[in-house]
């Protein structure tokens, strides 16, 4: 998916653990299939999972998360990663990992949710809690400054599709969009924490209700519109006005929200189109969304 991906195996994982955590060592090791773009999972025993970076980027979120979650856990009612072993470099594997308590549930998947409507009471929820926090000294959420920073990777992404006609990404279109999200009013309040990426892959369901939100690489403050992605990467047309009833979006945030949804998946399209068939299923559903709201 990315130059200088790290490359994993089972043994490895094993190494790692036994030489830092020994009270571990001989649990089973199995890698987990997954979405993600920036780190491996391995299932450690029946209760805990590593989270091993691929990339160089990716060691920064280990850190960032070691510090911030147990901060983030106590305020929030719905449960993020524990984390239970801070791990170091070793064994030629180069950056800091994490061991995490294993949390259970599905990821859920657009257009196939059993509850749509309660899933998005429950998102709202989370977002609200997040916005909600005060702890001092937080760090910039990743995609949290404005809008305009996103303007020449995405424009440089609608060119690149244009290019790519199999795709049938109507251009003209999503460019119309992101001209809508750039004229909206930017965010004039105090930054809000932010989680910042929530994906599909990023949330855990049981019984189609929210239980779990992970991977909080990109937390931290921003403006509020950053966390609305939900509403056109995975909730469908009735039960995205039940979340943005629920939050209470004004309608510059939810312009910008859009743009903001929109740009990440032009860029995610043709960029993980023939590696990563989650990251492009995912970017089509927000393109079909987008451009469905009229």
């Amino acid at each position: 998916m990315h130059p200088g991906l790290h490359s994993f195996d089972d043994d490895l994982v094993r190494r790692l653990v036994a030489g830092q955590f020994p009270r571990w060592a001989g649990l089973s090791v199995e890698r987990l299939p997954s979405g993600g773009t920036v780190n491996a999972m391995y299932r450690l025993g029946d209760d805990m999972v590593v989270r091993l970076p691929l990339v160089k980027g990716g060691a920064e979120d280990v850190s960032m998360e070691q510090e911030w979650l147990p901060r983030l856990a106590p305020r929030l009612a719905t449960a993020i990663p524990e984390v239970l072993g801070a791990g170091e470099p070793a064994e030629g594997y180069p950056w800091r990992w994490s061991v995490y308590r294993w949390l259970a549930g599905e990821n859920p998947e657009a257009g196939a949710l059993s509850e749509p409507v309660l899933l998005a009471k429950d998102l709202a929820g989370f977002v609200a809690e997040m916005r909600s926090i005060t702890l001092p000294g937080a760090p910039a959420a990743y995609r949290g400054g404005p809008l305009a920073s996103l303007d020449a990777s995405t424009r440089a992404a609608i060119e690149e599709l244009r290019g790519i006609p199999e795709e049938g990404v109507d251009c003209d279109a999503v460019a119309a969009v992101w001209e809508d999200a750039l004229r909206a009013p930017g965010w004039d309040g105090p930054p809000v924490w932010l989680h910042a990426d929530l994906m599909p892959g990023n949330l855990l369901v049981d019984g189609g209700r929210l239980t779990s939100v992970i991977d909080f690489g990109c937390m931290g403050l921003g403006d509020p519109a950053c966390d609305l992605f939900p509403a056109w990467n995975l909730l469908p047309a009735d039960a995205r006005g039940v979340f943005r009833e629920a939050l209470g979006v004004d309608d510059a945030t939810w312009r910008r929200g859009r743009g903001r949804t929109l740009s990440q998946a032009l860029i995610a399209l043709p960029y993980h189109r023939r590696t990563n068939p989650a990251m492009a299923h995912n970017a089509r559903h927000v393109i079909r969304a987008v451009l469905g709201e009229g």
